[in-house]
């Protein structure tokens, strides 16, 4: 709220009037700017009924800063032409004048001055009249002093066009008494307390209208998970690097698919109810490439490709059970089988989506995260290339220094070949969770102040998907 004196001052001001006033001349009365009797004006009003007020628009024209200068200390053609001895002066000098350049362009319109361009001394400008009528400053003056009516339209907008005058449209208010008017402030009572109501006070009381427009408190509004943002950090990441993103909308999965085309055994720890959640209702898949699954089966109970196998009774009916999947590298075994039923391209593809686990619950662990993953075939990939993949992966993330964050290796051909991949194609890959406490915690624009340049492969020597003696 506005100074009280200030307040009263403007009242016992609109008391003496008949009709009302406005807040341009309540300024001016009270030697105070004009924005500061606004700010007055909008105080009264919420004091309820003390004064009525009507919004007022009007246009008037001020000196600008350049226009001010001049109606004080005269226009540039006129100080070029004071500045000019009878002798003449020479043009190059006058030109290093503050006002020299438009002054003597003015003063040459005006007819004030003449150039001399024979002069045996260098070009030289003379006087050609004795005297000067300085009406520029004249009409700036007349302006200045709220005499702006005197000068037509076209000598407003000559001087507009040299900067020297603005038009501004100022907004004031129409003020007069209000139904409640007075000249004293009482500050108005803005909560009715059970006290009041007690001793009966609150007749005597003035209180605040309430404000039904009133805008109310924003509520708080939604924002991305702090996963989602990394997890898109990720994404640009790999797209940066010329991935594609591989579909993975689909969290039920067959255990074909899941473990038995990576080269897992059936007997594998991984496969039993105490890490995967199976499915009950469909229980069973099948719907399955034929030819492909008999090779499968072929690889892991007898052998194939270089390799012994497993010497185990591949059954189907372990491969049919539906599960959530455990990992995304279902999704790549897929996709992977999908590029080997064409014409071989090399391709790189990625994945962050959701896997399950049948996990027990604690701190660190949850039954879903989402893993990343990032998969490359072509011909004659090695460890060294994936190192390098990495290299890049992991510096772009900004790890600058040895961290454990992942997973990676090279596919052994006892996954790939009975896909129908060309022999001489290679296949490395890596995974992490996106989930990671570091990740989540810091996230990729802090880990940088965490770790350094070089990054742990933290290769898969036990893993049956991967085979690093290639």
């Amino acid at each position: 709220m506005a100074d009280t004196g200030l307040l009263e001052s403007l009242l016992r001001l609109l008391e003496k009037v008949d009709g009302g006033t406005d807040s341009q001349d309540v300024a001016a009365d009270l030697g105070v700017d004009h924005q500061v009797i606004v700010g007055a004006v909008k105080s009264l009003q919420a004091l309820g009924e003390v004064i009525s007020t009507e919004q007022k628009s009007s246009k008037h024209w001020e000196l600008t800063g350049e226009g001010r200068e001049i109606a004080e200390q005269g226009s540039h053609e006129a100080r070029v032409f004071n500045a000019i001895p009878d002798e003449g002066l020479p043009q190059n000098e006058l030109m290093k004048m503050p006002s020299g350049k438009v002054g003597f362009s003015k003063a040459m319109s005006n007819k004030w001055i003449r150039l001399d361009k024979a002069h045996e001394g260098g070009p030289r400008v003379f006087k050609t009249v004795e005297t000067i009528e300085d009406t520029v400053r004249d009409k700036l003056q007349l302006v200045q002093k709220g005499q702006s009516a005197k000068l037509e339209d076209k000598e407003k907008n000559e001087l507009k066009k040299r900067k020297l005058l603005s038009e501004v449209t100022v907004k004031s208010y129409w003020i007069t008494k209000g139904s409640s008017f007075s000249t004293t402030i009482t500050k108005q009572e803005t909560e009715l307390t059970p006290e009041m109501i007690a001793s009966g006070s609150w007749k005597e009381k003035n209180f605040k209208p309430y404000n039904f427009e009133a805008m109310g408190v924003a509520p708080d509004c939604g924002h991305l998970h702090p996963l989602m943002k990394v997890r898109t950090q990720f994404r640009q990441i790999f797209l940066e690097m010329g991935f594609t993103e591989m579909p993975t909308n689909n969290f039920i999965e067959s255990s074909f698919w899941n473990f038995d085309s990576l080269f897992q055994p059936q007997q594998h720890p991984a496969r039993d109810q105490h890490d995967t959640f199976f499915i009950s209702d469909p229980a069973l898949a099948h719907e399955f490439p034929q030819d492909y699954m008999e090779r499968v089966k072929k690889v892991h109970s007898e052998g194939g490709y270089g390799s012994q196998g497993y010497k185990y009774d591949w059954k189907i009916e372990e491969a049919q059970k539906n599960l959530l999947r455990t990992h995304t590298t279902a999704v790549s075994a897929r996709m992977l089988y999908k590029l080997a039923q064409q014409k071989f391209t090399p391709v790189k593809y990625f994945s962050i989506d959701r896997v399950f686990r049948n996990e027990t619950l604690d701190a660190t662990h949850l039954a879903e995260f989402h893993q990343i993953e990032g998969v490359v075939a072509d011909y004659g990939l090695t460890l060294g290339n994936l190192m390098g993949v990495l290299h890049q992966f992991f510096t772009k993330l900004g790890l600058k220094k040895w961290v454990e964050v992942g997973n990676s290796g090279v596919f052994r051909p006892e996954m790939l070949l009975p896909m129908g991949l060309p022999e001489g194609v290679s296949v490395i890959a890596w995974g992490l969770s996106l989930e990671r406490p570091t990740m989540i915690k810091y996230g990729i624009n802090n880990i940088r102040e965490l770790v350094g340049h070089k990054v742990n492969l933290q290769m898969v020597y036990d893993s049956p998907i991967c085979r690093l003696d290639s």
